[in-house]
């Protein structure tokens, strides 16, 4: 008998050049080799350093392996899973906890052995790995920093243009969570919190929509 198996996989969504082709390939290829059955496959475009609340198709994706009692979720490496070591342990310990195997095709590594035994070293080299990705992260922001600091000393500028104003259809689809409580009534400092943006951002698209609205009413 075949056992079930699940794939996820994931790139950034700020690189329009990156895409989800090669790592669910790979994977279908390696469920070939292992018999094993994919019966979904999950794609998703969001950046690894978002907490797993934050991605909607990662959750998805767990809640239907754990309500359908799939055999294995294949993930082509660690970092598809997540970047922050913290939360990439919860959701090793989830999967343990809910007897669901993941294998990590990068790294060859799974939660659980092909005789059920939890992996001896999974958990140690997780966090070294997820410790090493946040090395990373900090040396390409202080990288970035750096420069920035550098462009500026030499007489650059950044940030938006002057009179630069961004377009109402845009402000209305980026901000549209704070509009639409804004519209229920909540305080402002609530919606800051609830949207995770800035107690000004919120005071500014107030001032642009809702009393602009109050006026020409």
């Amino acid at each position: 008998m075949e056992t079930t198996a699940v794939v996820y996989a994931r790139v950034s969504s700020t690189n329009d050049r990156q895409d989800t082709s090669r790592q669910i390939r790979d994977l279908e290829i390696l469920a070939k080799t292992k018999s094993l059955k994919i019966v979904k496959t999950y794609e998703e475009h969001i950046s690894g350093a978002r907490k797993t609340q934050e991605r909607p198709i990662l959750k998805e994706c767990l809640s239907y392996c754990f309500k359908n009692k799939i055999g294995i979720l294949l993930i082509s490496e660690l970092s598809r899973l997540g970047r922050n070591v913290d939360d990439v342990l919860y959701n090793v310990r989830l999967c343990k906890e809910k007897h669901l195997n993941v294998y990590f095709q990068k790294e060859r590594l799974s939660i659980f052995n092909a005789d059920g035994k939890e992996h001896p070293f999974l958990t140690i080299f997780i966090a070294v790995l997820g410790t090493c990705a946040e090395m990373e992260r900090e040396n390409i922001r202080f990288r970035l920093n750096s420069g920035k600091e550098q462009f500026v000393a030499n007489g650059g500028k950044v940030g938006r243009k002057a009179g630069y104003r961004k377009p109402d259809d845009k402000m209305k689809e980026e901000y549209a969570g704070v509009i639409r409580l804004l519209h229920k009534g909540y305080p402002i400092r609530m919606i800051a919190k609830s949207e995770k943006v800035g107690i000004s951002t919120v005071q500014r698209i107030k001032k642009r929509f809702m009393d602009n609205e109050k006026q020409t009413a």
